[in-house]
């Protein structure tokens, strides 16, 4: 008797229990439903159809590495279109909460950027722009003013200035060789400004709106691990957003090198230190001349160098593309054998001087330091990237100079290359020489600036340079 009890009670708590999930299925699918079909989601629908669909369009016609990055883009704003829905049905989180909310549009993100890594490829460019690009939709993080970043439209804009260096070489390589690369490179810059641009400043000025009585943000549950399971590996190095404790600073424990200047100075600086006598001086030791012997320094010499050098290459590539790499101490470089359409890749070098005899199409010097370039009409562009202590002299006319990532570079400008337009991104010590007025005057020098002040005036951020006096 008492077991047919039981068994009754039972079978009703898992009809009552049943009945609850119904119901709780029910909202969760009305609540999707519901979020899927506002306004501002069918919005970004349509933002992706026009927008997107033309960017993917234009990279289905060059394919390889250019599609592939689109590719990753594409799927980027998916993942967007997906947090956008969920934000609807979800109450606002922690910091902590928002970057494992965010995580999987931090993977794209970090997909793009493992895409630039490595060997500099020839659609550098393209993978460089569209991974610069992809932090602006970073701007469904914003929760208010003290969260670190930028408002929505301005962080936008902000992500497109640092992606359009890149996307503007795009254009000026391929402007008179392929209209393709041209139509994808304008429909990227569409993509942000003013596509997105427009659509966060219509539905979302102030940040994403999170629902008042939706469930948490949270990461999911982590099933219990096997006993002797090795550790997880550790997160990726950047993401698109720093998910940090609440937790005071000065409760946490310190990691990495905070801990190691945590303790040093704790301990006194005199600690642990032996004191010097007299006959410990190494003017006094009797076993040391002051002088180096003829056998220790060959013994020196004859230690081989650590650094690993490729080896030296100078050639033409498919009758397209001069290949200039690892040349040391080598100063009478010559290519005088060369035409509009080919291009110069000089990599690796040191100590060196490249003359470039003739019109050239591209002209990039990469990872080079203390080399000397002088070409004579460039078609596109000359680039300097990764560059230390580096000097490049135009004798003809070169539409378009641009420095990304160097320090200490001398430009030499003649008469006729006067018009170039000089882009410059985070760099340093880069000075122009143009010749002077007179026909004796000697030439003069211009250092560009490299330190801004940025004020807010009028409802907007106005940038100057700074201007250095002599004191």
């Amino acid at each position: 008797m008492e077991e047919k009890l039981i068994q009754q009670l039972e079978a009703a708590v898992a009809w009552l229990e049943s009945l609850s999930i119904g119901s709780q299925s029910r909202e969760i699918d009305g609540d999707a439903i519901a979020a899927s079909t506002d306004p501002s989601i069918i919005a970004f629908d349509e933002f992706l159809t026009e927008y997107v669909g033309k960017v993917t369009a234009a990279a289905a016609k060059t394919g390889g590495q250019v599609q592939d990055v689109t590719n990753v883009l594409s799927d980027a704003f998916s993942v967007q279109k997906e947090l956008l829905i969920k934000i609807k049905q979800t109450k606002k989180p922690d910091m902590v909460g928002l970057g494992e909310f965010l995580k999987p549009l931090n993977e794209n993100l970090m997909k793009a950027i493992s895409m630039t890594e490595g060997r500099r490829s020839d659609f550098f460019n393209h993978l460089k722009a569209v991974a610069e690009s992809l932090t602006a939709l970073a701007w469904i993080a914003y929760v208010g003013k003290d969260c670190g970043m930028s408002m929505p439209i301005a962080h936008v804009e902000e992500s497109w200035q640092a992606a359009e260096f890149y996307n503007n070489k795009v254009l000026v390589e391929y402007r008179n060789k392929d209209s393709n690369h041209v139509e994808w490179a304008r429909a990227l810059k569409e993509l942000y400004i003013p596509g997105l641009r427009n659509y966060v400043k219509s539905h979302y000025p102030l940040g994403p709106v999170w629902s008042a009585t939706g469930s948490a943000a949270s990461a999911p549950p982590k099933a219990p691990a096997p006993p002797k399971a090795p550790a997880p590996p550790p997160p990726p190095p950047s993401s698109l957003l720093s998910s940090e404790s609440s937790q005071p600073s000065s409760s946490r424990p310190k990691e990495g090198m905070a801990a190691v200047f945590q303790e040093i100075s704790s301990k006194p600086v005199t600690a642990g230190l032996r004191k010097v006598t007299d006959d410990m001086k190494t003017k006094n030791r009797a076993d040391r001349a002051g002088f180096v012997s003829a056998g220790e320094k060959e013994v020196r010499a004859s230690v081989p160098s650590v650094s690993k050098v490729g080896p030296p290459k100078f050639e033409l590539l498919m009758g397209r593309k001069w290949v200039v790499e690892n040349q040391i101490g080598k100063k009478d470089l010559l290519i005088d054998q060369c035409d509009s359409k080919q291009t110069v890749y000089i990599f690796g070098c040191k100590d060196s001087v490249l003359q470039i005899k003739g019109k050239v199409n591209n002209i990039t010097v990469d990872k080079c330091t203390k080399v000397g370039v002088v070409f004579t009409d460039v078609v596109a562009a000359c680039e300097i990237v990764n560059c230390n202590s580096v000097e490049v002299q135009c004798q003809g006319t070169a539409p378009t100079i641009s420095v990304d990532n160097s320090a200490g570079c001398q430009l030499y400008l003649s008469k006729d290359s006067l018009e170039a337009s000089i882009t410059t991104a985070k760099s340093s010590e880069i000075n122009v020489l143009v010749p002077a007025s007179g026909p004796d005057n000697d030439l003069v020098e211009y250092a560009l600036p490299q330190q801004y002040i940025h004020s807010y005036k009028n409802g907007q951020f106005v940038t100057t340079p700074v201007s250095h006096s002599g004191g």
